[in-house]
């Protein structure tokens, strides 16, 4: 059976992708994806054969990857952050359904949420919800509506894509969404290049957020009512019950 791994090599550090993920690299003939994602790993698996397509052209990646893998090789389909959480895996399946002697495995890997929510804290802990902002596949009236849903249930929200040139106020008409049934003092952060160089974090207000500027390998978080700053960290506590009074440590 010729094989594919559709890999999540999760934010872009090498220590950050799991064991399993490097295994089915170092497995692999060749190792296909995005360009930027392919120089994240290049220099960790030199002895591969690389191949790549750009932005916007999935189809033909996956295409590639499958005509590959008909050749008798070992194929890794790369994706940054987990291949099933805006991933190339479903696509890929959908694809194969044309290449029925070509076995998939899916190799999860850090998604942002997660990379992102370690570097601010512990914003996740409690019920969330992950929305691209990007309306290139999806019509900006669901994902509108799909943030003021997650608002008034009152989940923490996790954005994905949430600038480009093209979408410079996207955030902008979110957190303007958001108010509506969040307050404006709600407790947010953003996390740019997760586990790359040039990372930063910052903790803010949803009033502060709705003005700053971010872009593509930027991740934003919006706290729910209980979330709080806790020595400039962004956490959210398990449940709603009432605050335990904890002991100091000594």
């Amino acid at each position: 059976m010729n094989k594919i791994y559709v890999v999540g090599i999760g934010p872009g550090e090498y220590e950050q992708m799991t064991v399993k993920a490097a295994n089915a690299l170092r497995d692999s003939d060749v190792i296909i994806g995005y360009t930027v994602y392919v120089d994240l790993v290049k220099e960790y698996f030199s002895d591969k054969e690389f191949l790549t397509t750009p932005m916007t052209k999935e189809v033909d990646r996956c295409i590639l990857a499958f005509d590959e893998a008909m050749k008798g090789k070992t194929v890794s389909m790369i994706c940054s952050g987990d291949a099933g959480v805006y991933g190339m895996a479903g696509l890929m399946y959908e694809v194969g359904e044309k290449y029925p002697d070509v076995e998939l495995e899916i190799i999860p890997g850090v998604t942002a949420a997660t990379g992102g929510a370690a570097v601010l804290g512990a914003p996740l802990i409690h019920d969330f919800c992950l929305i691209s902002l990007s309306d290139l596949l999806t019509p900006w009236e669901k994902i509108e509506a799909r943030i003021l849903h997650a608002s008034e249930a009152d989940f923490v929200i996790c954005l994905y894509n949430p600038s480009s040139r093209k979408r410079h106020d996207y955030l902008q008409k979110a957190c303007d969404l958001m108010m509506r049934y969040k307050n404006p003092e709600t407790v947010c952060g953003i996390v740019a290049n997760i586990g790359r160089d040039g990372e930063q974090q910052q903790v803010m207000t949803l009033r502060e957020l709705r003005d700053t500027k971010v872009d593509m390998f930027t991740t934003v978080f919006i706290g729910n009512s209980q979330t709080r700053e806790i020595n400039g960290k962004m956490v959210t506590p398990r449940g709603y019950q009432a605050k335990k009074s904890y002991p100091k440590s000594k």
